[in-house]
């Protein structure tokens, strides 16, 4: 014989504290499951096309049967030792780059900082030099970017004795700071706020003791 079993579920704010934890750790863990860093990816792009970073891009297979093409960014995060984030593509010096970072982003003093370190050792380089940027190994960090600078110099001039070291340095800290912004927004999104919010907002309704129920 079929039997019927009635169970009371409640929405979020009906639920003890300790419910709501509960309820809040398995959004946590299973509410993320999309590509939350676009938004911050689609800014990273800007402010690479800013300082003369030209990323390699990827073909991915959309669900439709058709492609399209992604940047070469990837991170690990947020907990471990070794976590971080690291790009692929090309850089070469772009005009007027610390002006246009200033008005793109007026309140980041790091980004500025990186757009000037850049100007200031093309220009003791005639804003000859440009960099092939390129992963290696399974970790993402910035130090699993292999950075080949070189010097387009048409008397064939060497570099300067510090070009390599302070491209490669100002291209890793633009890494870090893309982390940075990676690891705020995921906090964010995370945040009991962003998750009452998010559950409020999809109706999810729960057991008393938290666990999901539909």
């Amino acid at each position: 014989m079929p039997s019927i079993i009635e169970t009371t579920v409640y929405c979020l704010d009906e639920l003890p504290d300790a419910g709501k934890e509960k309820a809040r750790a398995w959004y946590r863990e299973s509410g993320l499951d999309y590509d939350w860093f676009d938004f911050v990816y689609e800014d990273f792009e800007r402010v690479c096309a800013i300082v003369g970073v030209r990323l390699d891009t990827v073909p991915v297979r959309l669900f439709g049967g058709g492609t399209r093409q992604e940047p070469c960014i990837r991170f690990s995060g947020f907990w471990n030792q070794g976590d971080g984030a690291c790009f692929e593509g090309n850089y070469s010096y772009a005009r007027g780059a610390s002006a246009a970072i200033r008005r793109y982003a007026p309140k980041d003093v790091e980004l500025q900082r990186i757009a000037d370190a850049l100007g200031a050792i093309q220009r003791r380089n005639f804003y000859q030099l440009s960099a092939r940027i390129t992963h290696r190994g399974r970790y993402y960090h910035e130090y699993s970017m292999d950075i080949a600078v070189e010097r387009d110099s048409p008397v064939v001039q060497d570099m300067t004795a510090d070009a390599e070291e302070d491209v490669s340095e100002a291209l890793r800290d633009l890494a870090r700071w893309l982390y940075g912004r990676l690891e705020d927004e995921y906090e964010h999104l995370t945040s009991d706020e962003a998750v009452d919010e998010s559950i409020r907002i999809n109706e999810y309704s729960f057991t008393e003791d938290g666990v999901r129920f539909g």
